[in-house]
């Protein structure tokens, strides 16, 4: 009996992995998406990552801005009165134009363009910080829709394998081989499995869903995803390196402090003189024409406080960016740390769940044929099937755990980028823009001609 028992399981586990090669093969077509792909996708249609896009681009005309206070003021005017004295009235017309160009305010014009440069370099940083998120937001995304896949076709195998104990046990039934509860357990099973199912299409729709929301299109059929492991950083102290040193919320903060620093400087400044120079030309009634030019030579004594008050906030606020550095360093730091421990965790659970999927076939196997032979009841059978789907499900789940964990490691260190991933992608180039306005003397059209 013992090698009956032994011989039938060896040819149903020969069976099981011949079954299961073939639907491998049989759910990668040859268009079959890969995450790379999804994530090129995302780059270029995110709405999310186009309005930070935008963001950028109004956050360099800062800079223009800032150095109008460089350039000339040039105004026309035109006047007419009329004037009643004791019935007799007068009337008088002129056009003019003036100009005012500042010649020194306090080096305020020129902290205030550093500032706004130091702002427009914070900003492409968070624009790279949320070019990171989006990417990390299309794997999590990906490895869902795959995750959830996969439990869906589990689960059907779970159904059709149940309908055939429940009709198994049926025709015992009818033949007097075995009782009225067996047959419950099978039926109650099979419908709970049922429901399950019901649940996992659900889900899987939804995780359908908040891709098409990231990437832009609706999945298709994806492709299983590797471990970046030539990507990963060597280890868990040059990724919390690497992270701390490079990320772009530690990069934007720098920055930070370099405007709020120029922002010092700029509000110092109105204490020091101010020196301006005008002209105006009017040409009046008659043909008299009247030209000006005045140089002007301010020197504020007192200004009710304020302008101290503007100097002492600026001080604040250079010291909340210092620390605000630390922390983006220290929760940079702790991200590294979450993600890379997550990851060695759901490797090792990977193995774990294999290791556990391969005994529970096996106990399956056995427990089928030993029921056979009237040595197990059904319900030892359903229990066992249970093991097996309950396996199966943990090793989609790790799987997906460990992409997501590994591609945060990436992220967390900076380094989930464009040029890092080698990704078939125009790279977004904010500089472009950069350059084209920030010189700029008029003009209401933007850069692309809006």
């Amino acid at each position: 009996m013992l090698e009956y028992v032994l011989v039938s399981l060896f040819k149903k586990s020969l069976a099981s992995i011949a079954v299961i090669s073939l639907m491998a093969a049989a759910v990668q077509p040859a268009s079959a998406e890969t995450i790379y792909q999804a994530m090129a996708k995302a780059y270029e249609n995110n709405p999310d990552l186009n309005a930070a896009r935008a963001g950028l681009r109004a956050t360099d005309e800062g800079v223009a801005l800032a150095k109008s206070g460089y350039r000339p003021k040039i105004g026309a005017e035109a006047t007419a009165s009329v004037v009643n004295t004791e019935g007799r009235v007068n009337k008088s017309a002129s056009v003019g134009v003036s100009i005012t160009q500042t010649l020194f305010d306090g080096f305020q014009t020129r902290n205030n363009v550093r500032a706004a440069e130091a702002q427009v370099f914070a900003g492409r940083e968070n624009l790279r910080g949320t070019e990171i998120d989006i990417l990390l937001a299309t794997v999590q995304a990906y490895a869902n829709v795959n995750r959830d896949n996969q439990i869906v076709v589990y689960r059907k195998q779970n159904i059709a394998f149940l309908q055939e104990q429940f009709s198994a046990a049926r025709a015992r039934f009818d033949v007097g081989e075995s009782t009225r509860t067996d047959v419950s357990l099978a039926e109650a099973e099979l419908a709970g499995a049922r429901a399950s199912l019901t649940a996992a299409i659900a889900q899987a729709k939804s995780s359908a869903a908040v891709y098409a929301q990231i990437v832009g299109t609706t999945p298709k059929s994806l492709k299983p995803v590797p471990l970046p492991r030539k990507l990963l950083p060597g280890s868990l102290a040059l990724a919390v390196a690497q992270g701390t040193k490079e990320h772009p919320a530690v990069l934007a903060a720098l920055y930070g402090v370099d405007a709020a620093s120029y922002n010092v400087k700029s509000q110092e400044g109105s204490f020091l003189p101010g020196v301006t120079v005008s002209g105006s030309v009017a040409e009046a009634d008659g043909g008299i024409t009247t030209s000006q030019i005045q140089a002007k030579v301010t020197v504020p004594l007192y200004q009710g406080g304020a302008a101290s008050a503007r100097v002492r906030q600026a001080k604040e606020q250079l010291g909340q960016q210092r620390i605000l550095v630390d922390s983006a360093r220290r929760s940079i730091e702790q991200s590294v740390v979450s993600s890379w421990t997550q990851m060695e965790a759901a490797i090792a659970t990977i193995q774990a769940n294999r290791a556990q999927l391969s005994a529970a076939n096996l106990a399956l196997n056995g427990v089928v044929e030993e029921r056979r032979v009237g040595q197990r009841t059904t319900l030892d059978v359903l229990n066992a099937q249970q093991s097996v789907l309950n396996a199966k499900e943990a090793i989609s789940q790790s799987e997906r755990n460990a992409i997501v964990a590994s591609f945060s490691v990436l992220a967390s260190t900076g380094k989930l980028t464009v040029d890092r991933l080698g990704l078939h992608v125009a790279n977004y180039r904010p500089e472009v823009h950069y350059e084209a306005t920030k010189d700029r003397w008029f003009g209401l059209r933007t850069v692309d001609g809006r």
